[in-house]
């Protein structure tokens, strides 16, 4: 048992153990814990040489840098001779311990670098300025939100709508359009899950991304009044993120449909003077309405973040967000372990997202968005170690975001 008083200007603590009570003062115990930590420094040099002959070991016969039964061995030997008291603080030092020691043990048995190649390849023959000018492809119609998004970020772009983001991925994948434009999350509705599940379907690169402030508005036919609108058309994630306007209309009937835009043209081409549209200020210009309510969103700071996809990977300069899909083993700590290596290393967490993984019950895979710039050899080193310990992992590119 440990006390503490406070004496004049010196911090004194009791240590009273087997009905013995002794005292030193603050600075005594500090000077103990500074020998400890040279201690404890001397001993985790040697640990890590060891660690080195080990590599060097498996590397002349062909073995792997993972050998997860020692580990559990390692861990439960570990548990067996500490006091119950430190026992978790213990073993989670020891699981950073075992990271770092499979991290310097990969570097030595020399990780296949090839991903490692093709960013560093991708840098140098990427052009150093976004282009201007591409095809571009977009869900929805003119006046849509991937629309704005798009024409913010390649400002000559030759857009191709398509009714469904699948679609847009599909468009992509196939060579018809350059880039594609995606929204991934929103800042009151929060992630886009229909998007981040297509993730797992189809191979693409993050070229960039870009956060649009998002408005929406009540849209109708001219001479319409609000006080008779029956049933308001808009995307799923539009009606969630003004769901405080939406609640104080009586009777009004919800109808989601595939997109914002799609929404005002529907109300457009209905001839109806009691329906309306959440969509865009830009979509009443586009299709002939006029603005009942402006600005209805629960938040005025309503911002929707958009990923431009490519075919291939195109890093730009400046690049200072990397993103990553892994897969997991089911089993505990896995996270953990990753987490620690980005702590090791670090690297910043800047999101997370998890999506069960289609006929695997209650398995996820992950999505990882890193804040690290391309350039940084920590983030070279992670992107040559990752695969040691994930099940699998999928590099999505590296990016920078236009705000």
């Amino acid at each position: 048992m440990v006390l503490m008083r406070i004496s004049g200007r010196r911090q004194i603590i009791f240590h009273k153990q087997k009905g013995k009570t002794d005292m030193i003062t603050l600075e005594e115990s500090r000077t103990q814990i500074d020998r400890i930590d040279r201690e404890l420094t001397r001993l985790m040099e040697e640990r890590m040489r060891t660690a080195g002959d080990i590599a060097a070991y498996k590397k002349e016969h062909g073995l792997p840098v993972l050998d997860a039964s020692r580990e559990r061995s390692k861990l439960r030997q570990i548990a067996g001779m500490t006091d119950e008291l430190y026992r978790d603080d213990i073993l989670q030092l020891y699981g950073v311990i075992l990271e770092l020691s499979k991290s310097f043990q990969s570097r030595i048995l020399g990780t296949d670098d090839s991903l490692v190649q093709k960013i560093r390849q991708s840098i140098e023959e990427t052009a150093q300025l976004f282009p201007s000018d591409a095809s571009v492809a977009c869900q929805g119609l003119e006046g849509s939100n991937s629309q704005i998004a798009c024409d913010r970020l390649v400002r000559h772009a030759n857009i191709m709508y398509f009714s469904s983001f699948d679609a847009v991925f599909s468009a992509v994948e196939k060579g018809l359009c350059r880039y594609g434009m995606i929204p991934v999350e929103n800042s009151t509705a929060g992630s886009v899950n229909a998007v981040y599940d297509l993730m797992q379907q189809h191979r693409f690169y993050i070229a960039r991304s870009i956060r649009l402030k998002v408005d929406h508005n009540l849209l109708a036919l001219p001479g319409a009044r609000l006080e008779e609108i029956r049933e308001i058309y808009s995307h799923e994630q539009a009606l969630s993120q003004c769901s405080r306007f939406l609640h104080d209309l009586k009777g009004v009937k919800l109808v989601p449909c595939e997109n914002t835009a799609v929404a005002a043209r529907m109300v457009a081409e209905s001839g109806r003077k009691d329906i309306a549209a959440l969509a865009s200020r830009a979509c009443s210009g586009i299709y002939g309405l006029q603005v009942l309510k402006e600005s209805v969103q629960n938040q005025s700071n309503n911002y929707t973040r958009f990923i431009c996809i490519s075919k291939q990977l195109e890093i730009y300069p400046g690049a200072d967000r990397t993103s990553l899909i892994l897969t997991l083993p089911h089993e505990q700590g896995s996270l953990y372990k990753v987490m620690s290596r980005l702590y090791t290393l670090g690297i910043n967490l800047n999101k997370l997202e998890s999506r069960p993984i289609p006929d695997r019950d209650f398995e996820f895979r992950f999505y990882f968005d890193l804040d690290a710039p391309v350039y940084s050899p920590k983030l070279l080193q992670l992107m040559g170690e990752i695969g040691t310990i994930c099940e699998s992992f999928t590099y999505l590119g590296s990016y920078s975001e236009m705000v």
